[in-house]
């Protein structure tokens, strides 16, 4: 697979992980307060800000998907980029260790085969 088509496809996989996780959070707020209007307009400007907070850096071996709300910046997952990797396929989410890795147990899903089984909007 060409370098560009592989681009292509994970840019395409990370706009879908973002949406999924901006819709899953968007799902949430509003459980449970479809009668109340008072908060309708409130919970649309805290969608806003969490869709606004979503990013992602890419680095040599994974993508570091965050979510940053006012002073907070916590990791939501991580993305494997590396095809050398002897446990997970190119495109696996995996679940945050810590600020900086990835728990290496098990795959939450893959951004190129758009499978978000086990993501949230808190992550994984």
């Amino acid at each position: 697979m060409s370098i560009v088509k592989k681009h292509k496809e994970v840019t395409t996989g990370m706009t879908n992980l973002m949406n999924h996780m901006s819709n899953d959070y968007n799902s949430w707020s509003r459980s449970g307060t479809e009668k109340r209007t008072d908060v309708a307009k409130i919970k649309v400007e805290m969608e806003k800000e969490y869709a606004e907070g979503l990013d992602y850096e890419i680095n040599k071996k994974y993508i570091k998907v965050t979510s940053s709300t006012r002073s907070n910046k916590s990791v939501c997952c991580f993305v494997v980029i590396t095809e050398t990797d002897k446990k997970f396929r190119f495109g696996d989410i995996l679940k945050p260790a810590g600020y900086g890795t990835p728990v290496r147990n098990f795959s939450r899903g893959n951004i190129l085969e758009n499978n978000f089984r086990g993501l949230r909007w808190t992550g994984c």
